[in-house]
């Protein structure tokens, strides 16, 4: 292992080169002392240490906390799980509230295809496509008003879940969480740093072994039922869109034919992704190849992959 001084492991921390940090004898200490790099974090963690930090830069801080050979892990990991515990005691005190109000969020929809840039969607796609004015203003109350509403309510679902998950992992015995934000790291489990990645079992390698396994396309087969059971299949919703309104139809539907298939289609899927947790191998390769370059990197990854059915 190697023995890196400060600015040689901030350079490779900026340079997202964890493997080589985490490689050196005191990269874990860098990492933590890193969650709790900012200004108050570290003043009140010296004034807990009795460290001297009079006439010291805030931007120093880190660095002559780092410094200080009279610093313990011990110590620092007691420090991140207090200030845990700080912020978990207020959070727990309102998460059954919380967990009532994402309840209420029955259906989950972007209303668009926003991705990470609302401002570049709209001044492409409204400001420098349409030139008369009620137009564009019959554009914002329709839209463009349906179409931000589900954007941030799905960002807010999204936003508070991620936080009560990762209450989940922290509340562990094996876990250190992170004091502040810091990037690519949300937790440490036995002293290794994880960045914790929340998505559903990918829909492309679903539909992919439904294929292999002799199933056949999906929507096919929903279409197909929906025929036999004189169920409308409206012709104004997207693949996806569609795919979804007809297997919620026959899942309502109360017939035989159409339970049966639902519980024929659930337990499907079911088995692929039993499988998928017994062999992740071939679950994990297809995350890193198909789920975009910002994800692909050498920062450790903890996958929670949920079922949806």
């Amino acid at each position: 292992m190697t023995n890196l001084n400060f600015k040689q492991l901030d350079k490779l921390f900026r340079n997202d080169d964890f493997p080589a940090i985490e490689n050196d004898v005191r990269g874990v200490l860098f990492l933590k002392l890193r969650s709790m790099s900012r200004k108050e974090t570290m003043k009140e963690f010296c004034t807990r240490r009795s460290i001297a930090i009079e006439g010291i830069k805030a931007k120093d801080y880190f660095e002559k906390v780092f410094e200080d050979e009279d610093i313990t892990d011990i110590q620092i990991n007691e420090y991140i799980n207090l200030k845990y515990q700080e912020e978990r005691a207020d959070r727990a005190d309102k998460q059954e509230y919380l967990v009532d109000q994402l309840n209420r969020l029955q259906h989950f929809d972007w209303g668009g295809s926003f991705g990470n840039s609302l401002e570049k969607n709209i001044v492409n796609n409204y400001v420098k496509k349409i030139q008369s004015f009620d137009k564009i203003n019959e554009e914002i109350e329709g839209s463009l008003l349906s179409s931000m509403r589900g954007y941030t309510l799905n960002s807010w679902y999204n936003h508070w879940t991620s936080i009560i998950i990762e209450d989940l992992f922290k509340d562990h015995a094996s876990v250190l969480p992170t004091v502040g934000l810091v990037k690519k790291i949300d937790f440490f489990i036995n002293n290794i740093p994880f960045d914790l990645k929340v998505t559903y079992f990918p829909e492309q390698l679903l539909a992919d072994k439904l294929h292999d396994n002799g199933y056949g396309n999906e929507l096919t087969m929903l279409k197909k039922v929906c025929r036999v059971l004189r169920i409308f299949i409206p012709n104004d919703l997207n693949p996806k869109e569609l795919k979804l309104h007809l297997f919620n139809k026959l899942r309502e539907d109360q017939r035989r034919e159409a339970k049966n298939f639902v519980i024929e289609l659930n337990d499907a899927k079911k088995e692929i992704m039993d499988e998928s947790e017994n062999n992740p191998a071939e679950l994990k390769k297809w995350f890193y190849e198909n789920q975009g370059e910002a994800r692909f990197d050498a920062s450790n990854r903890f996958f929670l992959v949920l079922q949806r059915f």
